[in-house]
């Protein structure tokens, strides 16, 4: 009889949950008073129903409630002495407020910050880059004002804008705010709180020529892309060199015209990108670094988009556990966490998953009792153990 020699004495869920510290978890929910009111449905117990809900990808709280039920004989390792009522999950995604999941996560990440910088693949032209971007969430109800122009028929649908930064070593959001769709990017530069020497990069959609003169002051870098439709003077030309990237076109200082009419300068530079056949136009307020590496830098801003990408693909936030906004944010804020306990597993194995691939086999196997580190580092060794054993004891029935 072939034996498991994966077994572990816990499920997988609850592995996964060993990884959040409930020290953080306990101390923030101290601070905000969070279960000042509560009997039962604490904080802790609260936050891993959510994670259990969104990494099983359940999309109500009628099949979360249900699927629990069923599971009653191992909610212990879950910290959970009774599965949660419908009614009161409900009630507590509507009134504990979601900046207590937003200190979690904060935290969380300020513990595995070093060691997601140091497992990063990544090597970036500089360092202290960080990249902003936001992106949408598209919601049935008009909870919250959506973007676009209203329809002819019907009413628009409401829409939750997450503008995030990211440290390009972490992957994963460095800072969060929330929004209504229809919330304009560049607000989101106005809150950030960036060290001297700092590097950023965002995309055109945040131009704000006030905000890039204050980075100067500040000595803050920026780098970004020119909108097609800028005005601005040309001032003085800057020699390329012999060993610049044959793609740069020009490498400029030009000076544009602000809201309240003063003057102000950058740098301009032209890259022309051979395989989209097309031109791109960058600017920043950093002279010291060669034109080629000014792009390289605007290049790592796919990131984030990736980033998005990874979230929405594996944590789909499609159907919300609540009508009301703070429990859309406690849910985003829930699968930030999820995805930054996962990015550390994966970077902890030895054996390199495509990120996809792990989630699907962790959320296949949340509650079997297997050693999560021993199979994701060698899955194939059950399997070559019965392949390769003596024949003999496979003819059963000889």
């Amino acid at each position: 009889m072939n034996k498991n020699r994966k077994f572990s004495g816990q499920p997988v869920i609850k592995q996964i949950l060993s990884l959040l510290d409930d020290k953080i978890i306990y101390r923030t929910a101290k601070k905000h008073k969070s279960d000042r009111y509560t009997k039962k449905f604490t904080t802790y117990q609260h936050l891993v129903t959510m994670i259990y809900a969104v990494l099983s990808g359940f999309s109500s709280l009628r099949e979360l409630t249900s699927i629990m039920l069923a599971c009653e004989g191992k909610l212990s390792h879950l910290g959970l002495k009774d599965f949660p009522k419908r009614s009161t999950l409900s009630d507590a995604n509507k009134k504990r407020k979601s900046e207590v999941f937003g200190e979690i996560y904060y935290s969380l990440l300020k513990k595995h910050s070093k060691f997601l910088s140091d497992s990063s693949p990544r090597k970036p032209v500089v360092k202290n880059l960080k990249i902003i971007d936001s992106t949408t969430i598209s919601l049935f109800s008009d909870i919250l004002k959506g973007s676009g122009r209203n329809p002819i028929n019907g009413k628009k649908k409401g829409g939750i804008k997450m503008h995030t930064m990211i440290n390009v070593l972490e992957d994963v959001p460095s800072l969060v705010k929330f929004s209504s769709a229809a919330t304009h990017d560049q607000i989101f530069l106005k809150s950030l709180e960036l060290k001297q020497g700092s590097f950023v990069v965002f995309d055109k959609g945040y131009v704000d020529y006030q905000q890039y003169e204050q980075w100067s002051l500040e000595d803050i870098y920026f780098v970004t892309r020119q909108k097609n439709n800028a005005v601005y003077t040309s001032i003085k030309e800057f020699d390329l060199g012999g060993n610049i990237d044959a793609g740069i076109l020009k490498d400029e200082q030009i000076e544009l015209i602000k809201k309240d009419r003063s003057p102000f300068r950058l740098r301009r530079i032209a890259y022309w990108h051979q395989p989209h056949k097309k031109v791109y136009e960058f600017i920043t307020n950093n002279y010291q670094l060669p034109a080629d590496k000014i792009v390289e830098i605007y290049k790592n801003r796919w990131q984030i988009e990736t980033m998005f990408k990874r979230l929405k693909q594996n944590f789909p936030l499609k159907y919300f556990l609540g009508d009301n906004q703070n429990a859309i944010e406690i849910q985003i804020w829930v699968s930030l966490i999820i995805q930054l306990i996962m990015l550390v597993i994966q970077r902890s194995a030895k054996r390199k998953w495509a990120y996809s691939n792990m989630v699907s086999v962790i959320r296949f196997h949340l509650m079997t009792y297997i050693n999560l580190f021993k199979f994701l580092n060698n899955p194939d060794a059950d399997w070559k153990y019965l392949t390769t054993k003596n024949s003999d004891q496979l003819l059963l029935f000889d």
